[in-house]
C-alpha cells in the first residue's frame, strides 16, 4: 500500500511540473486533439508603459538586423517562418519604425505592476487541438497567420480566421482551440506582471 501511495504521489508531482513548465512558456497543457506547441521568441523587461492607447505595431523588415536597428524602447525584434517581425508596443496613432506594416493589435488595456514583461510567442497546432483552461496577469494579443483559432471565456466565444487580430483581458480564463480546415499558426503578444507567475491554472463557468 505504501508503495501504491507514493507512486500515485510521484505522478501527482510529475503532472504538476509538466504544467507548471508549459504556462511559463505561455502554452498551457494540452487538452484533447493534439498539441499546442507555443515558443518564446522575444522578451524585454521594462519599468513603465508607453503614453496613450496602447497597440501592438507589428512590421515585417528585410532582416533581423534591420528590425533590430529600427526598433525603440517598446520595441522587439524576433524572426518567424523565414520572415524577420518587429513588435512595437505604442499609442495607436503612433509612426511606423520604418518597416513593412503588417497589423496594428489593440486597444491593449493596461495593468498596475512595479514593472512590466513584454514577450513575444509563436504558436502552431493542429485542428483539433485545445488548451487547458487558464490565464494570464496581463492582455495576451493574436496575431493569427493562418488556420482558425477559437477562443473560449466566461463571456462566449471568439473565433478568429487567418489575418484576423484580437487583443484580450488582463487575467481572464480562456481555453483556445485550433479550429477550421487548417493548422493553426499565430504570433502572440503578452503585456504581464513579471511578479505573478505567467500562466495559471483557470476555471470557466
Amino acid at each position: 500500500m505504501t508503495f501504491v501511495r507514493n507512486r500515485r504521489i510521484q505522478t501527482a508531482i510529475a503532472l504538476a511540473t509538466s504544467v507548471a513548465f508549459a504556462a511559463l512558456a505561455g502554452a498551457p497543457a494540452q487538452a484533447d486533439g493534439g498539441k499546442f506547441n507555443v515558443s518564446k521568441m522575444a522578451t524585454k523587461s521594462v519599468s513603465q508603459l508607453p503614453e496613450g492607447e496602447l497597440y501592438w505595431h507589428i512590421e515585417n523588415f528585410p532582416t533581423l538586423d534591420a528590425a533590430k536597428a529600427a526598433g525603440g524602447d517598446y520595441s522587439l525584434a524576433a524572426e518567424y517562418d523565414d520572415k524577420a517581425w518587429l513588435f512595437t508596443l505604442a499609442d495607436r496613432k503612433a509612426a511606423g519604425m520604418g518597416g513593412t506594416p503588417v497589423a496594428s493589435v489593440g486597444p491593449v488595456p493596461r495593468i498596475d505592476a512595479v514593472e512590466f514583461l513584454l514577450q513575444i510567442n509563436s504558436g502552431q497546432a493542429p485542428v483539433g487541438a485545445k488548451t487547458s483552461i487558464h490565464s494570464h496577469p496581463g492582455p495576451e494579443a493574436f496575431l493569427i497567420l493562418s488556420g482558425q483559432l477559437t477562443q473560449r471565456t466566461p463571456y462566449g466565444l471568439h473565433v478568429l480566421n487567418a489575418g484576423a487580430t484580437m487583443a484580450g483581458t488582463p487575467d481572464q480564463a480562456m481555453e483556445v482551440s485550433s479550429t477550421g480546415n487548417e493548422d493553426l499558426s499565430e504570433l502572440i503578444m503578452f503585456v504581464v506582471d513579471p511578479l505573478r507567475p505567467f500562466g495559471s491554472p483557470a476555471e470557466l463557468n
